[in-house]
């Protein structure tokens, strides 16, 4: 099994790159940020929870993100592995995750760190927010989610250091490069 843990700042190509590498490697793709909105669209009691965290740029609860992803990951059937997009953003949510797949008899093959500058990422969230009409995709909400990002999920790229997982990528450039040292990180640990 291939589970790779897919890591950036928010706007910094998660989800581009992550189908990108869905499409080549046959794999399963969990974002959190996609099972989340798609719980509030639908109105249900974990979605109203949710966008109550989500409108404060605030990150939920680990056992609310832990149980949604343990279900959608006992739901794929012959699985070749899973990209996971936006999980985990905390260290403890690191280790949750760590006992979850261990618990599977699977581990996390590598971690990609998509690094990007802040300037940058303003400028494609800001973008995203007016083509895409995403509420959360607004300057005021934008920084909140940036200082959340640099104090609680920074620290995991240390922890993945330790681990022997981390894999850093350069989020800058075209999108045909970036996937290109994405492929040459994943294709070590395959």
């Amino acid at each position: 099994m291939l589970n790779i843990v897919i890591f950036g700042a928010p706007g910094s190509g998660k989800g581009t790159q992550s189908e990108r590498i869905v499409e080549k490697y046959g794999l399963n793709h969990i974002s959190t940020g996609d099972v989340l909105r798609a719980e509030i669209k639908n109105g249900t009691e974990l979605g109203k929870t949710a966008k109550g965290y989500i409108d404060q740029g605030q990150l939920l609860p680990d056992e609310l993100i832990i149980d949604i992803l343990a279900s959608t990951l006992d739901s794929f059937k012959d699985s070749k592995g899973v990209i996971f997009d936006g999980f985990p953003r905390t260290i403890a949510q690191a280790e949750a995750l760590k006992k979850m797949l261990a618990d599977r008899n699977q581990a996390v093959s590598v971690m990609l760190d998509l690094d990007v500058p802040e300037e940058e990422l303003m400028k494609r969230l800001i973008l995203r927010g007016q083509q895409s009409g995403r509420a959360d995709d607004n300057e005021e909400t934008i920084k909140k989610r940036l200082v959340v990002y640099h104090s609680q999920t920074a620290p995991l790229i240390d922890w993945y250091k330790s681990e022997g997982l981390y894999a850093h990528i350069n989020g800058l450039g075209d999108l045909e490069t970036i996937t290109g040292e994405i492929c040459a990180a994943i294709d070590k640990v395959k």
